[in-house]
């Protein structure tokens, strides 16, 4: 609760998305933002509104680099992220799960 960001979004009272920031934890200076929209509210600018606002918190805890990471099985949250300048960095399956994750970095 201490070390990473959580928002919420909302319209009215209706649920819109989440964010999560991961302040950088050494001196490679990289924070992780991940932006979820859920699929009612997409393509309606509000991911890059909250993009833009938890890239600027992350920048304020000391982030120099940017990465997202995304479920493989999620194409519209792939292509927002690539569409928003991040390239895949590392592709990995945890133990026990079948489906991979995507590590992207903002270029």
């Amino acid at each position: 609760v201490e070390r990473h960001r959580l928002e919420v979004a909302y319209l009215d009272d209706v649920l819109i998305g989440c964010a999560t920031v991961r302040p950088p934890v050494d001196d490679s200076g990289t924070a992780t933002v991940i932006v979820r929209v859920l699929p009612a509210h997409r393509r309606r600018g509000y991911g890059e509104e909250f993009l833009r606002r938890e890239m600027e918190h992350a920048q304020a805890m000391g982030a120099t680099t940017i990465e997202t990471v995304v479920l493989a099985s999620n194409q519209d949250g792939l292509r927002f992220a690539q569409q928003h300048g991040f390239v895949e960095v590392e592709r990995y399956v945890p133990p026990g799960d079948t489906i991979p994750f995507i590590d992207l970095r903002l270029q």
